[in-house]
């Protein structure tokens, strides 16, 4: 029986019209638009406005397109993944909002929450269910509005976050496309360095909480530098390793966009060149587990079939690793 593996057949994104300059920040808080680019690498971002929009209309947003560019019957959707840290409530699942918007009548749905590194986790869980031959097709969604848990008078996150996100379509395949390898680790040790202290089941929402503006992004960002660096790094080098790659194999690097420092300091590491490098974080920032398939959605042109993919993350938790992907498709040829 020929193996049976999982392949991106398609992928739709969306973000917010609204863009949240460096100018615009520096009358917020002691910055400047220089520091900002200095620092971290990021000249504008989107901002989700509106009463009453949450994650879960920009999911729809990019689920919406990638259903029509695939013309995918919405109730042929066996499965929705939703990498997100930025649910609309919390409960029901965010996924779950998705599939009664869109007409998903058979999917079964869940959210993963791996913050920085969702969407890789997302992936390689699609992959998965996808590999054991009883999924067809399998929406995995990264989509944030971090701009929920930003506090917007702090200098040393607000500069950095952004909302928005992609969603790619898995399809089984028997050719020698998909996704080939996944690096992928978890460790406790982040926990003091990046979290919101507050609003989970530890430390419930009270005046107390509130009036200390503690249901925000805290981040100690040094320390989340050097271990987003060397992580990165290595789990790309594993899963390079492993699968006998060459430097010179490697069309392209897609690594998590928070902060350009970082992109560069890892794609050296790995000595690559930065025209193989996607970056995008300049226009929309750091999207958290919509960074990975907001660069896939925007360089999907330049993409071709059986071009070699790595995928790299680092987020909260710690939580990080990487991805070899095949391309599955030309799009220009569609």
């Amino acid at each position: 029986m020929e193996k049976i593996n999982a392949v991106i057949t398609g992928v739709g994104g969306y973000v917010p019209d609204y863009i949240l300059t460096n100018d615009e920040i520096s009358k917020m808080v002691d910055t400047t638009d220089e520091w900002i680019m200095g620092r971290i690498g990021i000249k504008e971002r989107h901002i989700l406005k509106g009463e009453g929009l949450g994650t879960s209309y920009i999911a729809r947003k990019a689920v919406k397109q990638l259903i029509q560019r695939t013309k995918t019957n919405p109730e042929d959707v066996d499965l929705v993944i939703v990498a997100t840290t930025t649910p609309d409530y919390r409960l029901p699942s965010t996924a779950s909002i998705l599939c009664e918007r869109l007409g998903l009548k058979n999917a079964f749905a869940f959210d993963i929450q791996a913050v920085c590194s969702g969407f890789l986790y997302a992936l390689e869980t699609g992959a998965n269910f996808i590999r054991t031959g009883n999924y067809k097709k399998i929406i995995v969604v990264g989509a944030e509005k971090m701009s929920s848990i930003v506090n917007y008078s702090d200098r040393a996150t607000c500069p950095i976050f952004g909302d928005g996100g992609a969603a790619v379509m898995l399809e089984p395949t028997t050719e020698d496309v998909g996704i080939m390898d996944a690096v992928l680790r978890t460790d406790g040790k982040g926990l003091p360095f990046l979290h919101i202290k507050a609003g989970g089941s530890v430390c419930p929402p009270s005046y107390y909480t509130l009036d200390n503006q503690m249901h925000y992004i805290y981040q100690e960002g040094r320390t989340v530098y050097k271990y987003a660096v060397a992580n990165m790094a290595s789990a790309c080098e594993s899963v390079i390793e492993r699968n006998h790659l060459n430097k010179e194999d490697i069309d392209w690097v897609i690594p998590h966009q928070a902060n350009q420092r970082i992109i560069t300091a890892v794609t050296q590491r790995l000595e690559i060149p930065s025209e193989k490098v996607m970056v995008n974080i300049e226009r929309y920032g750091n999207t958290s587990a919509g960074t990975l398939p907001l660069c896939i959605w925007d360089f999907e042109d330049k993409l071709k079939k059986g071009d070699n993919l790595i995928l790299t993350a680092f987020g909260a938790g710690f939580a990080w690793g990487a991805i070899y992907l095949k391309w599955g498709y030309d799009r220009k040829k569609e």
